[in-house]
């Protein structure tokens, strides 16, 4: 069983304290596991503001802002997608950094364009926005921790100054 990256979280957090920088988490595929992670260290709530589960289309549209055209277009999994669910949860929510994720966990939803494990990570911060694709291959709780893990790797990145 795929476990919690825990030395990886450890850092982000003490990097969030230490830069007192504030952190939001639009999440669909995940369900909140994120933000559930993140507030698993003591101390969280000095860079955790808060978590949005924007699981259906009209929740994209009207918690994150992103455009109907948009989903439409390209569908809920969709870099275009990822990018505006994290810019839309760190201008609405006013914080340093917005992480988003939007996938198919699975067993279920995929198609040959888009497969079951077909996720999109996105930051975004002041210094611009990165979408990020992955496919995991395990089932459905495996493919929520995987993309878990890959979103607090993308927020060390950014926060070691790597990203931009």
């Amino acid at each position: 069983m795929k476990m919690i990256n825990q030395s990886v979280l450890c850092k982000v957090a003490e990097l969030l304290k230490h830069k007192k920088l504030t952190v939001a988490t639009a999440e669909s595929c995940t369900g909140g596991l994120i933000g559930h992670t993140l507030t698993n260290i003591s101390g969280s709530s000095e860079y955790y503001d808060r978590g949005i589960i924007s699981y259906s289309n009209r929740a994209k549209m009207e918690l994150l802002g992103v455009k109907e055209e948009t989903l439409k277009k390209y569908g809920a999994v969709s870099e275009q997608t990822a990018r505006e669910m994290a810019m839309g949860v760190r201008e609405r929510s006013k914080v340093d950094i917005g992480i988003a994720t939007t996938g198919i966990a699975g067993p279920t939803g995929g198609t040959k364009e888009k497969p079951v494990g077909l996720v999109y990570i996105g930051l975004s911060a002041k210094d611009g926005t990165i979408v990020r694709r992955f496919n995991f291959h395990g089932d459905r709780l495996e493919n929520k921790k995987s993309t878990c893990n890959a979103a607090l790797q993308i927020l060390l990145e950014y926060l070691e100054g790597k990203l931009f």
